[in-house]
C-alpha cells in the first residue's frame, strides 16, 4: 500500500493528522485551479479550505476503485468554485466595482445631463415626440439601462427598445438635414 493510500484511508477513519497531510499536499494545486475559475486569491483559499471540509465530512464516499484520491478532491473542488461563480454573491462582486475609481466623474443624473448636452442634443431631443422624449432621457440623459426605463416607464422591455430603435432613427434623420 502506497503512503498516500495508506493516509487516505486513514482520512476516511477520520485521522486528524491524514487530515493535515493531505491538505499540506494538495491545498496549493486546488487552490490553483480554483483560482483559475475564481479568479480571487482570497476566495480561491476559503473554497480550498471549504472543499477539504466537504471532502473530511464526505469521506466515505471516496472510491480508489473509482479514481485516485486527487483527483475526486479536484472534482469536488472545481464544482464548488463554479457553483460560487454562478452564486449571487459572485455576481454582485462583479457588478459593485470599487467606488474609489469613480469619484468626481458623476456626482448625480444631472451632472451626465450636462455633460450629454454640452454636444447640443437636448434641442434635438426637444423637438421629438413625447414617446421619445421619454425614453431618451432616461437612457441618454440619465444613464438608466433598458431595463430600468422599462420599469420606470412601465413599458415592457420590447417596447423601449423598439421605441429607442425608431427615436434614434429619428435623431439621426434631423441631424443629416
Amino acid at each position: 500500500m502506497e503512503k498516500t493510500d495508506l493516509l487516505v484511508l486513514q482520512f476516511q477513519q477520520k485521522d486528524v493528522k491524514a487530515y493535515e497531510n493531505l491538505y499540506n499536499m494538495y491545498c496549493k494545486s486546488i487552490s490553483g485551479v480554483v483560482n483559475t475559475i475564481v479568479k480571487n486569491d482570497a476566495v480561491a483559499q476559503e473554497i480550498t479550505q471549504d472543499v477539504f471540509i466537504k471532502a473530511w465530512n464526505k469521506s466515505d464516499s471516496y472510491s480508489s476503485k473509482k479514481g485516485r484520491f486527487f483527483t475526486w478532491i479536484l472534482n469536488i473542488a472545481r464544482n464548488a468554485a463554479i457553483d460560487y461563480t454562478r452564486s449571487k454573491k459572485y455576481k454582485q462582486a462583479k457588478q459593485n466595482l470599487n467606488s474609489d475609481f469613480f469619484v468626481d466623474i458623476l456626482e448625480t443624473n444631472s451632472s451626465l445631463e450636462n455633460t450629454t448636452d454640452t454636444i447640443g442634443l437636448r434641442e434635438f431631443v426637444k423637438k421629438l415626440g413625447d414617446t421619445c422624449k421619454s425614453v431618451i432621457e432616461l437612457l441618454y440623459f440619465k444613464g438608466f439601462t433598458q431595463k430600468e426605463a422599462s420599469e420606470e416607464l412601465d413599458i415592457p422591455l420590447g417596447t423601449i427598445k423598439t421605441r429607442n430603435r425608431n427615436c434614434i432613427t429619428e435623431l439621426r434623420t434631423m441631424l443629416r438635414v
